[in-house]
């Protein structure tokens, strides 16, 4: 029998046992919740600069181990080593980024005080919340986690983590080897666990949340905040959709476009799964990525469902697309061969069906025929989603872009953004809210605090009862002039 209290982590692709961690209980996560708030005065106090010190040391020792942490996000989720090798080191790209950047974007900034107000100076600081906690995925359990964490500790803040249960021993590494830099620190603890842990660190004193996974828990998580007035970062899921305008170059479009539907088995938040293509250059489109996608082999060129019960979820959309008209350009209503999923293109396939308004998740794309590009924008913005987007277009690339509702976008690629560590990575409607990465990425992590001084006495009264009439005409005499 196992212990209650041990979690088991398994590989998706074999079933076999990979590792066993802690069922972190709640007495477990606010003791680690307290120790962190303890800590994160001494880390606050060690500046921009100490602080940098360390979070470039763990990147140094991430990067000297990036075959290591790959293999266990391997283990842990059966996606190939190429993919895995690729996230860990994005993941060291942003950790790096973040610690050179915090000083730069979060130092405090002067602000005019106005006329009225000249005798005083104004500033306005980036102050860390305290204890950030951080609810990581299973689908990149090292990149996307990262990006909360990371930009946490470079503005000051502890952070307490809670990776998947689908994937502790990637979590575990983390905090394991941010404690060989800075040991003793108590500034990241990991608590791993299934999904009590995860409500026990929402429930505890933690400052902010910062939560990655399904809408439906995301709505969870924030109703659980909300009653304490805690404020929350939310990226959920999304329906993403490619748009391929009549100018598109076809080759380069099916080529990446095949990539983020299919890569890490579809499993991407980001990825794509809806392509909208001009009626003019249909027919050249499918068949160029029908070859492509033939080639696609599911153990190869990606591994399997990391989670189990999401093999279901694939299935039903796409049974439910077939049932509604939807015509197979590879694969079929078999494509589900656990714990792996044959690369599936579907064509004609109904606005209503799930695989177009839910998200699959899956190694799945449906692709549908529009007559220009504002039916295109028109279907891409009707889903209740808005996370990224992929224009193909040379003359409307501009237009389609400005006319998307989502956070992010790529133009002649796919998933592009997520590389560049400047940029704020989220979305709106039901895909969350609240950014990661690039400046605003860091200022997440911090709120402001306006600071009025004054520095010399001035013969205006104007916060007194003490104030005079001919004070009050001044003032009214200086907003005329202002604003004739």
């Amino acid at each position: 029998m196992t212990p209650i209290d041990t979690l088991i982590s398994y590989s998706p692709a074999t079933g076999e046992e990979v590792g066993r961690y802690p069922d972190s209980s709640a007495e477990v996560v606010h003791e680690l919740v307290a120790r962190a708030r303890a800590g994160s005065l001494a880390w606050r106090a060690l500046g921009f600069k100490g602080r940098k010190v360390i979070l470039k040391k763990w990147a140094a020792l991430m990067a000297s181990r990036i075959d290591e942490l790959a293999q266990i996000v391997m283990d842990e989720t059966g996606k190939p080593k190429s993919d895995a090798t690729l996230e860990v080191t994005l993941a060291i790209g942003h950790l790096a980024w973040a610690a050179n950047n915090a000083p730069r974007f979060l130092r405090t900034s002067n602000r005019a005080p106005g006329l009225i107000m000249a005798n005083m100076s104004a500033k306005v600081q980036y102050v860390p919340f305290g204890v950030i906690g951080v609810i990581g995925p299973w689908n990149y359990p090292v990149y996307t986690p990262m990006g909360s964490i990371a930009y946490s500790l470079a503005a000051g803040n502890s952070v307490v983590f809670k990776p998947s249960e689908f994937t502790p021993g990637v979590g575990f590494w983390l905090g394991e080897t941010f404690n060989e830099v800075a040991r003793d620190a108590n500034v990241f603890f990991v608590v791993t666990g299934g999904p009590a842990t995860g409500v026990a660190l929402t429930q505890s004193a933690i400052d902010k949340v910062a939560f990655t996974g399904s809408t439906r828990t995301a709505k969870k998580v924030a109703a659980s905040c909300a009653e304490r007035m805690i404020p929350v970062v939310l990226e959920c899921g999304g329906s993403d959709a490619a748009i391929i305008d009549v100018d598109a170059d076809i080759s380069a479009a099916t080529d990446a476009v095949l990539w983020g539907a299919m890569s890490n088995s579809g499993q991407t938040c980001i990825g794509t799964e809806r392509v909208y293509v001009m009626d003019k250059v249909a027919d050249k489109f499918i068949a160029e990525i029908k070859r492509g996608a033939e080639k696609i082999k599911p153990g190869k060129e990606y591994g399997a469902i990391t989670m189990p019960s999401q093999l279901k979820v694939i299935d039903s959309h796409i049974r439910d697309a077939a049932s509604k008209g939807a015509e197979f350009v590879v694969g079929s209503v078999d494509s589900v061969q656990a714990p792996y999923v044959n690369p599936t293109i579907m064509v004609n396939v109904p606005e209503d069906s799930l695989a177009v308004v839910e998200e699959t998740f899956g190694p799945t794309l449906v692709i549908n025929r529009v007559s220009d590009v504002d039916e295109a924008i028109r279907l891409s913005n009707g889903v209740k989603y808005g996370l990224a987007a992929s224009v193909w277009s040379k003359k409307n690339a501009d237009y389609i872009t400005s006319q998307l509702q989502c956070g992010m976008v790529s133009v002649n690629s796919v998933i592009a953004y997520a590389g560049i560590a400047t940029l704020p990575f989220g979305g709106v409607k039901e895909s969350g809210y609240g950014r990661i990465h690039g400046r605003e990425g860091l200022r997440e992590f911090t709120y402001l605090r306006s600071v009025a001084k004054k520095r010399f006495s001035i013969p205006l009264a104007t916060m007194s009862f003490t104030r005079k009439a001919s004070t009050d005409a001044l003032i009214k005499k200086l907003a005329e002039l202002r604003n004739r």
